[in-house]
């Protein structure tokens, strides 16, 4: 479960056990979690699934993952070609 960025109380990372699902990303803050589909073409992001989450939340983490986006797909690229080696 690989941490990628810690911000604002949001702890950004990936499951290990997930090579089959497209891009994405899981956040969790406190009793908050969610989970965001990427597309790092369209440099666009969908929510997958939130559980507890204010709309001033997902404003922010949102926000988080856009002014990080590059960092995160990149990580993601690496983590998918370590896991293929």
């Amino acid at each position: 479960m690989p941490t990628i960025l810690q911000l604002l109380g949001w702890r950004l990372f990936f499951y290990s056990n997930e090579s089959n699902e497209p891009m994405h990303v899981h956040c969790i803050k406190g009793q908050i979690e969610c989970k965001f589909w990427i597309d790092e073409v369209g440099y666009d992001i969908r929510l997958a699934y939130a559980y507890g989450m204010s709309p001033k939340d997902e404003r922010e983490i949102r926000k988080i993952i856009f002014d990080h986006f590059d960092l995160i797909t990149s990580e993601w690229n690496n983590f998918q070609k370590r896991r293929r080696q």
